[in-house]
């Protein structure tokens, strides 16, 4: 991966090193802070600071994972996301990205390390496991504990890229043969971002770094270390078949009629009301699509230990932490008898109204009536 090795260039400056225009600069400014969920009078802020801020030192570990959060990264709708931040944070190790490998790889590494120690950011994709003394997962003669230790060690602060990193994901699954562990419980000392999903949304991750960069400090996080602008509010919240749930209307398995009619997927599986992530809003694929949409219920993989919560992917146990509606079927035949009252009253109220104004007309007939007699 080729890199301007000036670190005093600004992201600004690296942009339009890349041959985009001011107005593309802006439009990226707006796109991001819009994903970041950041006022508009905010917009200036973020700008100014991608202006006047040198790039950021970035290295990027992969340990237990299948690299789907890289994949989902650089897969961005925009393509000024995947240049200024794999390109332009100065992204000084990656194994998946960098054209080095071998010694000449980890050499770039310590040098950020030593030159940029307690300023660069350490971004770590997938779980370390701590069984056989860490000999499930090892890299170049070391250890994955040891690596992440390593490199944390003079971290201004660590990103955990996907459920992998964030808590363990299917490597911790029951019975755990690794003893596979989330980032945050073997690093203690340092800032945690966790970015949970599997993978997570590829403008997420360049929400959380363009936030790092804007305001020079880590996003507001929730209990479980979460950006809130990403993950306040459930999937199922912000979910376009909420209505039919609401209604109790929902696909019995996913070749039925009520499948077919886009019916809330809650009784084949669907986590979403347990399930705190952007994917509703913001979606995949170029903001075109997401699971739900395309037919598939959402599995809660940016969840606290998903993976073990539920009996599969296509229960309606909804162990995973969550303060969803426990039965559809009593909420569905409540909603029922709801909409059923609704229609009777609608239906009453609709006679009453036609009945006035059938007398209003009456009325006003019998007084025009009069008024012609008289002239």
């Amino acid at each position: 991966m080729e890199k301007n090795n000036d670190t005093n260039l600004t992201y600004y400056k690296s942009i339009e090193q890349q041959g985009y225009s001011r107005r593309d600069f802006l439009k990226f400014v707006a796109f991001i802070g819009a994903y970041m969920g950041v006022q508009s009078t905010a917009l200036g802020q973020i700008a100014k600071a991608l202006e006047n801020t040198p790039r950021i030192p970035v290295i990027w570990e992969h340990f237990q994972e299948c690299t789907c959060c890289s994949e989902s990264f650089i897969r961005s709708d925009h393509p000024i996301v995947a240049d200024i931040i794999l390109d332009k944070i100065s992204l000084d190790y990656t194994l998946t990205l960098m054209a080095a490998s071998g010694h000449q790889a980890e050499a770039a590494k310590h040098a950020t390390m030593e030159k940029y120690k307690g300023e660069y950011i350490l971004c770590v994709e997938g779980s370390v496991p701590l069984g056989d003394n860490g000999n499930y997962c090892c890299i170049a003669g070391k250890s994955a504990i040891d690596i992440l230790k390593e490199s944390a060690a003079g971290a201004k602060a660590i990103i955990a890229w996907g459920t992998c990193a964030t808590s363990g994901c299917v490597q911790a699954a029951k019975p755990n043969p690794t003893g596979a562990v989330p980032i945050e419980k073997i690093i203690t000392d340092k800032p945690i971002i966790n970015v949970p999903g599997c993978p997570p949304i590829g403008e997420v991750m360049a929400g959380v770094i363009v936030h790092l960069v804007a305001f020079g400090k880590i996003p507001e996080l929730d209990r479980f270390r979460r950006p809130k602008a990403f993950y306040s509010k459930r999937v199922h919240d912000s979910c376009y078949r909420r209505p039919y749930f609401d209604a109790g209307l929902f696909a019995e398995n996913f070749d039925d009629e009520n499948a077919k009619k886009g019916y809330c997927l809650y009784k084949v599986g669907c986590k979403g009301p347990s399930t705190y992530n952007a994917c509703g809003n913001m979606r995949w694929n170029g903001g075109v699509s997401y699971p739900i949409q395309s037919g598939h219920g959402c599995i809660g993989c940016s969840a606290n230990n998903f993976w073990d919560a539920a009996d599969s992917f296509y229960s309606r146990d909804l162990a995973i932490g969550g303060d969803a509606e426990s039965n559809a079927d009593k909420i569905g035949m409540a909603a029922l008898g709801a909409v059923a009252a609704g229609v009777g009253i609608h239906a009453v109220a609709s006679n009453i109204s036609k009945r006035k104004d059938l007398t209003r007309r009456i009325e006003k007939g019998v007084e025009n009536e009069k008024q012609i007699k008289e002239d």
